[in-house]
């Protein structure tokens, strides 16, 4: 690494949080970006997808772990597919496991984001 890197990692090292906070909006100010930027620079850079995978409409919402908070994941498990506790415990127990399959995306997007709230690890695929 240059010596220029050094000293900004040695001076970042020493910053708080909220400095460092401060120091990320300031840059985002400073050369326009978001942090969606990057992001968006990354798919743009990777292969087109194929006919298929754009109009993919349905998705299968699949839990990869419980986390930290197994217990509000089961519950939430529960009240998702409507199953018994004991059922959820199973589902939650096999993971990783498909929850929901072929579903609407934005059925999808919104079991995910329950999930995630009560702690667990999710992916759509």
């Amino acid at each position: 690494m240059t010596n220029n890197k050094n000293k900004i990692i040695e001076m970042v090292e020493k910053m708080t949080v909220l400095e460092l906070a401060e120091l990320v909006e300031a840059l985002k100010e400073k050369f326009g970006v978001t942090a969606a930027a990057p992001v968006a620079v990354a798919s743009a850079t990777s292969a087109a997808p194929s006919a298929a995978e754009a109009e993919k409409t349905m998705t299968t919402v699949v839990l990869h772990s419980a986390g930290q908070s197994k217990l509000q994941v089961i519950k939430a498990v529960k009240a998702i597919l409507g199953v018994e506790l004991k059922e959820a415990k199973e589902i939650v127990d096999a993971a990783p496991k498909d929850i929901k399959k072929d579903i609407p995306n934005e059925d999808a997007q919104k079991i995910k984001e329950q999930l995630e709230q009560a702690g667990a690890v999710v992916d759509l695929k």
